[in-house]
């Protein structure tokens, strides 16, 4: 954290010298990238391709909490979330604009390591960073992320073209961020009773890096390509998999029925949630950040994807008139509500 760091005013550089300050060590990665930041506005060459935007914003004490997220993880975190919308489009992304408000409360250091972090996630994922905005603020720090990718408009995947009879598969595993969350709370509370107290994280590296420093699954979408597999629906994991599932039933107009133990968890997370007692199901069902993929395919695709390691099966799509059903590990039928999940408790092993 910046606290025991030297502290520099940003009101020393103003705003043209800070956003020069920021952003000289970016340099341009993609040809559809024309002119960057630097001027009133970024050029990018289409090159008839179908642009996809996408724009997230990120509130101090909404949606992060500076008493435990790094803010280099930060700056990472609100580049994956964005990026992770345009994989969501089947879509290639490649340049991200950044606005961002700050209260005098934090120093130039502090933006250092916000942007440090954002570069390290356009690095990673190959994107430019072409622009823009910087303001004060007299509540804390807010971070506006605007994504942008391509694609060939044959590939673009909706939330509405799920079928009946279609696989519902996800990417990865769920939960773990919501249960790395859950960890981050409690040692937080811990520390504010008790300062001398230093948080204890062991055996939570898993979870806690999925909830500070999750991955956008760009990967997934190359596997879509290599495989020559376009689905008929497709989101991403923000909200929660119930959630998500609400979201493509309704566009889509179909129902689904999901399968409990086949249900992707990782054992970190599983145990996790049984030592704050909470069913495992409700926090992969409910938890959100994940960032994982949502879709569904076509049965003549399963022999494309039944041996990949990172595809998970967890049921198909139905008629919409029957509903959204779970089917518990014994074989009951549970409707399944977006937000109604804590009244629902699975049965044991």
């Amino acid at each position: 954290m910046f606290e025991n760091k030297e502290k520099t005013e940003i009101s020393k550089l103003g705003e043209f010298g800070l956003i020069d300050h920021l952003t000289k060590k970016f340099e341009i990665k993609n040809e559809h990238t024309t002119l960057g930041i630097g001027d009133d506005a970024a050029i990018i060459n289409q090159n008839n391709m179908h642009q996809i935007i996408s724009t997230d914003l990120y509130i101090e004490n909404v949606h992060f909490d500076i008493m435990y997220v790094p803010l280099m993880h930060l700056g990472y975190k609100c580049i994956t979330a964005s990026i992770s919308d345009i994989c969501a489009m089947n879509a290639d992304a490649s340049q991200v604009l950044v606005s961002i408000a700050i209260s005098s409360k934090y120093p130039l250091e502090a933006l250092e390591e916000i942007y440090d972090g954002i570069k390290a996630a356009c690095d990673k994922y190959g994107v430019d960073l072409v622009g823009g905005d910087t303001s004060s603020s007299v509540s804390g720090l807010m971070i506006s992320v605007t994504a942008m990718g391509y694609a060939e408009e044959k590939n673009i995947v909706k939330r509405s073209g799920a079928k009946e009879g279609d696989l519902v598969c996800v990417s990865g595993d769920l939960g773990g961020a919501y249960m790395g969350l859950q960890v981050l709370e409690r040692e937080k509370q811990v520390f504010i009773d008790q300062k001398d107290m230093q948080p204890d994280l062991e055996g939570k590296d898993y979870i806690v890096g999925r909830q500070l420093r999750p991955e956008a699954r760009i990967d997934i979408v190359e596997m879509f390509e290599e495989l020559k597999i376009v689905p008929t629906s497709l989101i991403d994991i923000s909200d929660g998999l119930a959630s998500e599932i609400f979201h493509i039933c309704k566009h889509s107009n179909v129902g689904m029925k999901i399968y409990e133990d086949k249900l992707p968890i990782d054992q970190n997370t599983y145990d996790t949630a049984i030592e704050f007692n909470m069913p495992p199901t409700t926090a992969a069902m409910n938890g959100g950040e994940d960032y994982e993929l949502l879709f569904t395919l076509p049965q003549s695709d399963y022999d494309k994807i039944k041996n990949s390691l990172d595809v998970t099966i967890i049921g198909y799509c139905t008629a919409a008139h029957e509903g959204k059903e779970l089917i518990s590990k014994s074989g009951n039928v549970v409707p399944l509500e977006a937000q109604g999940w804590e009244n629902y408790k699975p049965e044991e092993d």
